[in-house]
């Protein structure tokens, strides 16, 4: 299974508004650590506040903050939540037009694989990722950052 951009962008903007605890971040910083469009960076940053992971300042001095405690973002019913699509195969989708899907046992197969996946993201909180991320902190210009 492959994650697309648009949620691997949304745990990376997390996961730096988890290490930038004092103060706020702006999508162009963000955009700018991690070498990513600011617009598509924009979207994202959206949708994560309207689902209440994190909260955003309008203004001259706004910007862009957790919106709950680390422990409170679950990995897996995140992915859940910006994932578009998971359907692995053609025959998970509505509409499947695959001439084996009666009798084909990779269908069963690949949904457990999903499913294994899935619950392994949901032993994980943000909090988890966040235990000692001095080297993630350095690289991304948060040497001054506390992290509880």
């Amino acid at each position: 299974m492959r994650l697309t951009r648009y949620t691997d962008y949304g745990l990376r903007v997390l996961l730096y508004l988890g290490m930038k605890r004092e103060g706020l971040a702006t999508v162009p910083e963000i955009a700018a650590r991690y070498g990513i469009s600011e617009n598509h960076l924009t979207k994202i940053v959206n949708e994560l506040g309207r689902l209440g992971h994190i909260r955003t300042l309008r203004g001259r001095n706004g910007g862009l903050a957790l919106g709950r405690e680390p422990a409170e973002i679950n990995l897996g019913a995140l992915v859940r939540q910006l994932e578009a699509d998971m359907s692995l195969v053609e025959c998970f989708e509505t509409g499947n037009t695959c001439p084996i899907t009666s009798d084909c046992r990779l269908q069963k197969v690949l949904g457990k694989a999903l499913l294994a996946f899935l619950a392994v993201l949901d032993e994980v909180t943000l909090a988890d990722l966040l235990v000692r991320p001095a080297g993630m902190m350095r690289v991304l210009g948060l040497e001054e950052a506390l992290v509880p």
